[in-house]
């Protein structure tokens, strides 16, 4: 059977230091016709049950825990089951939305997921956020980057827990290594490419400086 990547857009809220700003996200659901993993539960619970169509959730992937990221995990978990999985780096953020409900396990950089024999390894990419992480298919030739990396630069490192030197080492040491060919599905946004990214690596440092 043939693993697929569903795509949902869902909006809401993202709220961090005293800001409020509506947003598009974007939720990755990787599997087949029997199982699969969601890649951010962003807003919307049971939009996102119904485009599983049934199938088991084995996993709730958070590339970040930035609200707009992680709102609709729990209620998402707890009408599936499923675990949800967070870098522990980003525990601080995501009590700052769900101070009475903590992640079900870690994620850990190098480990790996499997769902519909597929393997997606996890990145750990600070920068963004202190526990953000990306998720590398080699078999799907995708990368998901969450906030790390978007179609024309890196994630935004104005607020709180963010750095800009810090996404700068991430992206071109974890990600700009990935295969040219790579589609980067993000999370706002259009997709791209490692290859269309890379060669813009020193423009976003002259701008970031």
């Amino acid at each position: 059977m043939t693993t697929r990547v569903d795509h949902l857009v869902t909006s809401g809220t993202f709220a961090l230091d005293g800001g409020e700003w509506e947003v598009d996200n974007n939720v990755w659901i990787v599997g087949d016709d029997n199982e699969a993993i969601v890649i951010d539960a962003a807003h919307d619970a049971a939009a996102i049950e119904a485009a599983l169509g049934g199938r088991t959730l084995r996993a709730i992937v958070c590339t970040h825990a930035h609200n707009d990221h992680i709102d609709a995990a729990p209620a998402l978990a707890e009408a599936t089951g499923a675990p949800i999985l967070l870098h522990p780096h980003d525990l601080p953020l995501w009590l700052q939305t769900h101070p009475d409900r903590t992640p079900d396990g870690p994620l850990t950089d190098g480990q790996e997921l499997v769902v519909a024999r597929t393997t997606l390894r996890v990145l750990h990419t600070p920068g963004h956020a202190p526990g953000a992480v990306c998720l590398y298919a080699p078999e799907l030739a995708t990368v998901f980057t969450g906030d790390t990396l978007f179609q024309g630069g890196p994630g935004a490192t104005g607020r709180s827990f963010s750095s800009f030197p810090t996404i700068i080492d991430s992206i071109r040491d974890r990600l700009l290594t990935l295969p040219g060919d790579t589609k980067v599905r993000t999370g706002h946004g259009d997709p791209t490419t490692i290859g269309a990214e890379a060669p813009q690596l020193d423009e976003w440092i002259k701008r970031g400086h």
